[in-house]
């Protein structure tokens, strides 16, 4: 994990000076911070110091943003990112910025960044959260060789989770708390035996159970931090982000629709029609493994690393449809497999698959990702209403040629005057409540 030393060697240092030097210099003054202080001072010190080094850690930023869509060196669902700075607008940082943060407004106003949506038929989500400092430390990431003997990012070796330091911070700020704690008693003591040479008496010190300041000081920071956790709770209610049951059978869509080119609407024939993008019966898979009852391809493996024997799995599916394939025929009453279903929306949630997919073009990796290079699926988007409303915010509406817009006169007539480029689904109610609530 790449961590900012520097920055964090001085920001210890300026903790040293709060903690240490500057309760000694002013002992014998009638003005100085109290120890609530001291420890406010600490805490927010220690705080911002954590997030710093987690914002700078570009490899973990590159791994949670962009490694579902982009490789180092090679073409995934996006192009390589290698040499990002010596291709199109990028080297210049400003325009960087605003394409990761808005790619559909900055693509109106720029023709490299045009093309490659066109050229790989994805646009690209923004990501309005990360800040300069974010996208810096993810460019760095890029421009860093890996060292000799390591795969590049989206080669074949397994991909790393990226590494999280959390806890190590957490552990960090406890101990560090405690020695404030300690050093903090050290400066009262002093401050009491300075008073007591000058003949000055002090009254015995509260203790800290019993202080009313740490009392105060305590109840509003467990109020923060439970608050905290509170909201990001209710927040990812139901967020079901990366989700991947193990299935019945193990189906992968990287041999089906990767490998060998399978249409998507063979087997989910309702995604262009209907509102749901159905799951295919038996028979579907039938129709091609009649004739292939043996595995012959890549080797297969789950995420745990552990390997899938392909032919295994057809005979599952023979099971599943009563087929036996020594008679080639089917001798027993077939069953169902029961999916598990990855994809799931609350009760009150309208979502018509048909009017995204055909009225409004949208391709499947604009919400499933890179569908065709999954073992097994899991959820790439986290499908939560602010996801969908940026989406709405952003997305243009494909009017030309498109007879299900043919209502809308007035912006037809303002795109053929020159007033406006093209139409989001904002613009034509899609932020509307009752549009995707009942």
């Amino acid at each position: 994990m790449s961590v900012s030393y520097p920055k964090f060697a001085t920001k210890l240092k300026r903790l040293y000076h709060l903690i240490i030097i500057r309760p000694l210099s002013v002992m014998n003054k009638p003005k100085y911070l109290s120890r609530p202080a001291f420890l406010l001072l600490f805490l927010f010190s220690s705080l911002f110091t954590g997030l710093n080094l987690k914002a700078q850690d570009g490899k973990a930023l590159f791994q949670t943003n962009c490694a579902s869509c982009h490789a180092l060196n090679k073409k995934l669902t996006g192009p390589a990112l290698a040499g990002l700075e010596d291709r199109g607008p990028w080297s210049d940082r400003k325009k960087l910025y605003a394409w990761i943060r808005n790619p559909a407004g900055f693509a109106k106003t720029d023709a490299y960044s045009a093309a490659l949506i066109k050229e790989y038929g994805v646009l690209m989500t923004g990501f309005n959260a990360l800040t300069d400092g974010e996208i810096d430390a993810i460019v760095t990431y890029i421009n860093t060789p890996p060292p000799a003997g390591t795969p590049a990012s989206g080669a074949a070796a397994p991909a790393e989770a990226p590494e999280d330091n959390s806890f190590l911070f957490g552990i960090l700020a406890l101990v560090l708390g405690v020695v404030a704690l300690i050093l903090l008693q050290i400066n009262s003591n002093l401050k009491k035996l300075a008073d007591h040479k000058v003949g000055i008496e002090r009254a015995e010190p509260v203790p800290f159970w019993k202080n009313k300041a740490y009392i105060a000081t305590a109840t509003i920071l467990l109020f923060l931090i439970g608050g905290y956790f509170t909201i990001q709770g209710a927040i990812g209610l139901g967020r079901q982000t990366n989700y991947q049951p193990e299935q019945p059978i193990y189906y992968s869509h990287k041999v089906h629709a990767g490998i060998n080119q399978v249409n998507c609407l063979y087997c989910h024939g309702g995604a262009m029609e209907g509102k749901h993008a159905n799951i295919p019966s038996v028979n579907v898979c039938m129709n091609c493994h009649m004739a292939i009852n043996e595995y012959k391809g890549p080797e297969l493996v789950r995420e745990d690393g552990s390997k899938v024997d392909g032919t295994a799995e057809i005979q599952k599916l023979y099971k599943y449809a009563g087929w036996d394939p020594a008679v080639n025929k089917y001798t027993a009453e077939g069953k169902p497999i029961e999916w598990i279903k990855i994809h799931n929306l609350p009760d009150h949630v309208y979502f018509n698959h048909s009017q995204h997919t055909k009225a409004g073009g949208v391709q499947c990796q604009t919400c499933h990702g890179p569908i065709q290079e999954m073992g097994e699926v899991y959820q790439f988007s986290n499908l939560s209403m602010g996801w969908c409303i940026n989406c709405h915010r952003e997305t243009s509406v494909k009017f030309k040629d498109n007879g299900f817009y043919s209502m809308y006169e007035k912006f037809h007539n303002d795109i053929k005057a020159g007033k406006m480029d093209s139409v989001t689904v904002e613009k034509i109610g899609g932020t509307e409540c009752q549009k995707c609530h009942y």
